[in-house]
């Protein structure tokens, strides 16, 4: 799959970058837009001619690039400004302004639901959880990823993202799916791949932490650094199950839950 099926398709003008969504075409935002755009990429089948419901639906890229599969994108978000957006600049999304803890669907009205980089950020993870099986039609999905808690905010109880409220570990995320009624079908893992592995060690030993020490010092960055973090694609990142890595290892959680 060629990055030039996720580039944008008009002129709009893009979402400011707050901190709290990625948003593509950024040069200084790729690192992290293309770690969230490899859940899209490789869970993208499951979407195929299904009506999906994209909850948190963000910037929209992801809504679009499902639209490419699926019989029918439902975006749904809660900002104004996001809802604009994604109606301006991706006709193919049903774009819903709505909140995550009362979805406004009918019961067992979709196919899957698709929530990535989402729940962190819910006051009511459980309630939107339960309102995901809600909508669901029996044997429907829920594909949903989040900040690994043990990799992103390691030895914190709080997290150091001030845009999250709860970030959670593999056996949190599986705990709070099962509750709400899931049948946790698969548990996988975002991690650096080869030339992020070297990437890494060039930058000291993380180049996020290059990139996030260079933020938070307001300093401009180094050609080279801004050079590697614009050439990063998705194909550098392994998305691998529990029985392939430790999964506690992973920067991102990915889950595939199924309503019984």
């Amino acid at each position: 799959m060629s990055d030039a099926v996720f580039t944008p398709e008009n002129h709009t003008d893009p979402l400011p970058l707050t901190g709290e969504r990625t948003v593509p075409g950024i040069a200084e935002e790729n690192y992290w837009f293309r770690r969230h755009e490899i859940a899209y990429a490789r869970l993208l089948d499951r979407c195929a001619d299904k009506i999906v419901l994209e909850a948190g639906s963000g910037e929209g890229y992801g809504a679009n690039m499902i639209a490419g599969v699926a019989a029918k994108v439902i975006g749904l978000d809660y900002d104004d400004s996001a809802v604009a957006h994604v109606r301006a600049k991706y006709p193919r999304v049903e774009m819903v302004q709505g909140n995550l803890a009362d979805l406004p669907l009918d019961d067992e009205s979709v196919d899957i639901v698709v929530n990535f980089q989402v729940i962190e950020h819910l006051w009511d993870q459980a309630q939107f959880l339960r309102e995901c099986l809600r909508v669901l039609k029996p044997g429907g999905q829920l594909l949903i990823s989040t900040p690994n808690r043990i990799t992103f905010s390691p030895g914190r109880d709080t997290p150091l993202n001030p845009f999250h409220t709860r970030e959670l570990n593999a056996a949190e995320m599986d705990e709070l799916l099962v509750e709400a009624g899931f049948r946790v079908e698969v548990m996988s893992g975002v991690f650096h791949g080869a030339n992020l592995v070297a990437l890494d060690e060039k930058w000291g030993g993380s180049i996020i932490d290059a990139q996030i020490a260079r933020a938070i010092a307001g300093e401009p960055w180094p050609a080279d650094l801004a050079a590697d973090v614009a050439a990063v694609s998705i194909d550098d990142f392994d998305l691998l199950t529990t029985s392939e890595k430790n999964i506690d290892d992973s920067l991102d959680l990915v889950a595939i839950a199924v309503k019984p």
